[in-house]
């Protein structure tokens, strides 16, 4: 009589997930996935929601450890510079913009004394998002030792400047990961009661297998940019206990499709509550309309988004779905204490996604990005009170008082909605 092997847990090789070429049947494609999801008995909570994400993104859930959201800036860079501090091999830091100014140049210093004691130092800075920063900055980095490399320059890459890496990612030695929405500079990670307003922005911290993931997402946006290739082991089976986490992440020819498609999957699996928080909101159509549905059936779908912007021609492109969303029973709050930079959402107690991406057609098809979803009622519950503190800096659009404004507004953000594709 034969006897069944038991199976035996596979190496991870270090290569991007979704992988290049990966197609969607048409059932997991957003939104068709939402009514997937939506037969789900017990929605994100349900045993087969993990396994529609893996079957969506194609890569394992990762036990993730340590798991810390931060919802200030500068609580988030004291804790990537201690990070950085006890860094032994390796340090690998992506940003979209990383600025010459106070927090920049303190975090340089700590990445030039990384270099000086033998860690590995890489840098990836997109070149567009960095344009104000001087050469010699950089130059001040590289004498230091650390390999520092732009991306998308726009010479020699004239033809492929709306490709832009909007990632911001810190791996310390594989092992600690940060992710989110900030920046390197002052209105992100200023200390209280300095002279900058600080924007409202999230970030979070992840040990563990996650970290080792982030490292290869690192290495793909590296490598684009011509840095020194990264050795990255395959990542061996995982026996640690933690959450249960998605490192979801995307670029041009990769991801982008995953990514919306997992978005769908959460807000069609939803059964209490899907509270998002998001700075540059110009959906697409169907992400409105799946938004509207949410509501439709009885979900509490909350966005909460800017008062005041840095681009405030996205802001309007956004206020050309309100009435649309208010009639189907979302509800809309703009923040008021500053500018909203964060990106992220929280739903049923259950499912947080904190990250780079935005709502509107720039980080669906042209930017890389990179985010993380964890499956955890702490993260959740932690995410829950953030957005609650939110609200309560911010002021509610009302349905009413909304068909009441001025002509020149409605019409201008008819107008703005338009373009919604080109931002």
């Amino acid at each position: 009589m034969s006897r069944s092997r038991p199976r035996r847990s596979r190496r991870l090789r270090a290569i991007p997930r979704p992988i290049v070429g990966h197609v969607l049947p048409p059932e997991l494609r957003a939104p068709h996935v939402a009514s997937v999801a939506r037969q789900l008995a017990h929605g994100v909570h349900d045993p087969g929601f993990a396994a529609l994400l893996r079957r969506i993104d194609g890569a394992p859930l990762l036990p993730g450890r340590a798991i810390e959201p931060y919802f200030r800036g500068h609580e988030a860079f004291v804790a990537m510079r201690s990070a950085i501090a006890s860094a032994r091999s390796e340090i690998l830091l992506e940003s979209y913009i990383f600025k010459d100014d106070g927090v920049g140049r303190d975090l340089a210093t700590d990445l030039g004394d990384a270099a000086a004691r033998g860690v590995r130092v890489c840098v990836l800075a997109d070149a567009f998002g960095s344009f104000s920063t001087r050469r010699a900055f950089w130059s001040e980095l590289a004498a230091r030792g650390v390999e520092v490399r732009l991306f998308h320059p726009l010479f020699p890459r004239l033809w492929n400047q709306g490709y832009r890496d909007h990632r911001k990612i810190l791996v310390v030695d594989r092992a600690v990961a940060f992710t989110g929405g900030m920046n390197v500079g002052d209105e992100y990670g200023a200390p209280p009661h300095s002279a900058v307003d600080a924007w409202r922005d999230s970030h979070v911290r992840v040990d563990g297998a996650p970290a080792w993931e982030m490292a290869v997402v690192f290495a793909e946006g590296w490598a684009r940019a011509g840095g020194a290739p990264l050795e990255i082991p395959p990542l061996e089976p995982v026996a640690e206990e933690g959450a249960p986490t998605l490192v979801l992440d995307s670029r041009p020819g990769r991801g982008h499709e995953e990514s919306a498609a997992v978005l769908g999957a959460i807000i069609g699996a939803a059964r209490d509550h899907v509270w998002i928080t998001n700075s540059y909101f110009a959906p697409k159509a169907a992400l409105s309309r799946l938004l509207g549905d949410a509501a439709a059936r009885g979900v509490d779908v909350r966005l909460l988004l800017p008062g005041r912007s840095d681009v405030p021609l996205v802001r309007h492109a956004g206020h050309g779905f309100f009435a649309g969303l208010l009639a189907r029973g979302v509800r809309i709050y703009e923040y008021a204490a500053s500018i909203l930079h964060a990106k992220s959402l929280v739903v049923d107690e259950h499912v947080s996604v904190i990250g780079s991406t935005n709502m509107d057609y720039r980080s669906f098809h042209w930017n890389a990005e990179c985010n993380l979803l964890v499956l955890s009622r702490e993260v959740a519950l932690r995410m829950r009170r953030a957005f609650d503190e939110d609200l309560a800096r911010s002021r509610e659009i009302l349905a009413p008082e909304w068909r009441a404004r001025p002509l020149p507004h409605r019409v201008g953000d008819g107008f703005a909605r338009l373009l919604t594709p080109l931002l």
